[in-house]
């Protein structure tokens, strides 16, 4: 979900970028604007001193302008803090039962799903990726799956053997899984 507002917010923005940036360039090189453009021609400025200064003596003015962009400062900040933080986990808590505990890589623990998983029967491809937080880890996996693969045996071999023997060497108590299983491409196959 996450992902999806991200791509339209940031295809809206650069649509409504291009098309000002664009009818500037237009107006400049000499299109002649419709009669309710903010242009009227080559060389018209954006805000004239008379639009500039309009609300000047107003008391609400400026405090108005000063929120509105402290507003889209803090969302932009926002945004950036939420595109840039780290979704993957980086850190598995292992409890090695003395009471000091361990720290198993996150990288390490997605590689051996990985393997495992790949080599289940049916499997061309499979991605691991860890969330979650270090004590209570969960796993998104993506698998293709070959043409004469059934997807309810591999689900199964999955969870019983890669996910239990993961959730299993991690010492941990549960590894919530999402799994989304695709085909790969192939060309229909003759049948006579």
């Amino acid at each position: 979900m996450r992902r999806t507002v991200n791509r339209v917010l940031i295809g809206l923005v650069g649509l409504v970028l291009l098309v000002l940036g664009g009818s500037v360039l237009a107006v400049g090189l000499g299109v002649k604007p419709p009669s309710w453009w903010i242009h009227d021609g080559r060389n018209d400025v954006l805000l004239s001193d008379a639009e500039r200064t309009r609300w000047d003596g107003e008391g609400w003015w400026w405090p108005t302008v000063i929120a509105a962009l402290a507003l889209v400062v803090l969302l932009t900040l926002w945004w950036l803090t939420a595109v840039l933080r780290r979704r993957r986990l980086t850190e598995v808590r292992v409890d090695t039962g003395d009471g000091e505990g361990a720290l198993l890589r996150g990288r390490a623990l997605e590689g051996v799903l990985e393997g495992e998983a790949a080599e289940l029967d049916g499997v061309h491809r499979a991605h691991a990726h860890l969330t979650g937080r270090p004590d209570a880890p969960e796993t998104r996996v993506r698998l293709q799956l070959e043409p004469h693969a059934d997807p309810g045996t591999t689900l199964n071999h999955l969870t019983t053997e890669a996910l239990t023997h993961a959730r299993n060497s991690a010492g941990l108590e549960s590894l919530p899984a999402e799994v989304r299983m695709t085909g790969v491409k192939h060309k229909a196959e003759r049948v006579s």
